[in-house]
């Protein structure tokens, strides 16, 4: 008799595993810790005050929080390279200037006046993306450096001056319009849409998974046929464009050009997307969760003044909460190696 052969079960291996269930996708999702942050803390504070949990009152947390929204979205593709820039406030406030003293003193027509300060913007991005990849500077460096060199020009080019009397169009994005009860700004409009756009592109385009590549290896990324030097110096422009439109925001806010604007943004930005569950290491994080984080930020703020807890101690919780969520990142990251 001839013996036969049994072919080996290739599938045996994968035999005791299951395909993840929708649930357990849910609460191991990056995003799942900071949303339940967000929640509790809307719960505890609506439980404090009865004016926290009104539209109106939202509809103020998202106007405060729109102009660090923006930064913050900029910020979380530097860091998610592995980078950060600390100079993301005072090229705001530059910006800011540019536009309002070309439109109100240079006479130049308020829609090109805007995108010269854009444009100012993403030049301090583009110097930042060179500076890191070219020479190469630590990003720490570079950004801290240019910090001194726009916050300088800031209070030069202004002569210390803030500037008022901006023609309409500088402010269009700081008027309402009703939604229910409560009413909501252009702006604001402009900051979710763009949180949107850039969540699409990280997560479903070639470009989006060659940031997350970049931010893992830059090595392992080159190796594998991505040009990370275009890459990272194209990622530090558009988060100086960022910047510019985040400038744009805050003249139509305030409705001045103000150049003590921004000293405190660049460190509210990072906190934003540290507590949105983005790593500091790079690689691994998301700008939906920056968005939960800017909430975070904005509620945590909003409630503890409707507390009547002073500033100082709200900026002593604020570093509190930054330091528990750096240290989460990295408990997660040694589970995972």
């Amino acid at each position: 008799m001839t013996a036969t052969t049994t072919p080996p079960d290739t599938s045996a291996p994968y035999a005791g595993l299951k395909a993840p269930t929708t649930g357990r996708r849910l609460l191991t999702a990056p995003t799942t810790g900071p949303l339940v942050a967000l929640l509790l803390a809307c719960a505890f504070f609506s439980s404090s005050n009865d004016q926290f949990l009104t539209g109106g009152n939202f509809s103020l947390i998202v106007q405060q929080v729109m102009v660090v929204g923006t930064l913050a979205i900029g910020q979380t593709l530097i860091i998610l390279t592995a980078g950060i820039d600390l100079s993301c406030g005072a090229v705001m406030a530059f910006g800011s200037i540019v536009i309002a003293k070309m439109a109100a003193e240079g006479s130049l027509p308020p829609l090109l006046a805007i995108a010269l300060g854009i444009a100012v913007c993403g030049g301090f991005g583009l110097l930042n993306g060179l500076l890191v990849q070219k020479i190469p500077l630590p990003p720490f460096i570079v950004t801290l450096g240019m910090l001194n060199v726009a916050f300088a020009l800031t209070h030069i080019y202004s002569e210390e001056q803030t500037i008022s009397s901006l023609p309409g169009p500088l402010t269009a994005l700081g008027q309402t319009f009703p939604l229910g009860n409560t009413d909501i700004t252009y702006g604001s409009l402009l900051t979710i849409a763009l949180f949107l756009f850039l969540a699409y592109a990280l997560s479903s385009t070639s470009w989006g998974r060659h940031v997350y590549a970049r931010g893992n290896s830059q090595e392992a990324a080159r190796l594998n046929g991505i040009r990370t030097s275009r890459l990272t110096i194209g990622i530090y422009t558009v988060a100086g464009l960022l910047y510019g439109i985040a400038a744009l925001l805050l003249i139509s806010r305030t409705g001045v050009g103000d150049p003590q604007a921004g000293q405190t943004d660049n460190l509210d930005s990072i906190t934003a997307v540290v507590l949105g569950g983005t790593s500091l290491f790079g690689g691994r994080g998301s700008v939906l969760g920056t968005f939960i984080g800017v909430l975070i930020v904005g509620v945590f703020r909003n409630g503890l003044q409707l507390m009547g807890v002073a500033s100082t101690y709200q900026t002593l919780i604020t570093g509190v909460l930054v330091i528990l969520a750096v240290t989460v990142d990295q408990i997660s990251r040694k589970k995972t190696r």
